[in-house]
C-alpha cells in the first residue's frame, strides 16, 4: 500500500476574506485531498472556497526566530503610516 500525504487545509467562509487553516486530510493525491477536505470541513456549506496544501510544501517561522526576523522591521520607520498624508476620501482610517 502506498504511502498517502498530509496536506493542509484552508477555508474560506461565507462571510470571510480571507482562508483560515481548519485542518488536515491525509490523501493519494491532491485530488482526493480536496474531495476528503471538502466532506470534512464543508459539510454543512460552511465554506466558499477551500485550498489544499502538501505539508511537506509549508515553511514556517519558529517562535525563536522572532527577533530576526522581525525587530529589523523597528529600523525601517519610512513603512509606518504617519510618513503618508491621506487623502481625504480615506479620512475613515
Amino acid at each position: 500500500m502506498a504511502e498517502w500525504s498530509l496536506y493542509e487545509v484552508f477555508v474560506r467562509s461565507k462571510h470571510g476574506l480571507n482562508h483560515k487553516h481548519v485542518g488536515s486530510v491525509h490523501a493519494a493525491d491532491a485530488a482526493m485531498a480536496m474531495e476528503n477536505a471538502r466532506d470534512l470541513y464543508t459539510r454543512r456549506n460552511e465554506g466558499v472556497s477551500i485550498w489544499v496544501v502538501p505539508s511537506s510544501a509549508i515553511t514556517a517561522s519558529t517562535g525563536d526566530e522572532k527577533e530576526a526576523l522581525f525587530d529589523p522591521s523597528e529600523d525601517k520607520v519610512y513603512r509606518h503610516a504617519s510618513f503618508y498624508q491621506l487623502p481625504d476620501e480615506v479620512g475613515h482610517m
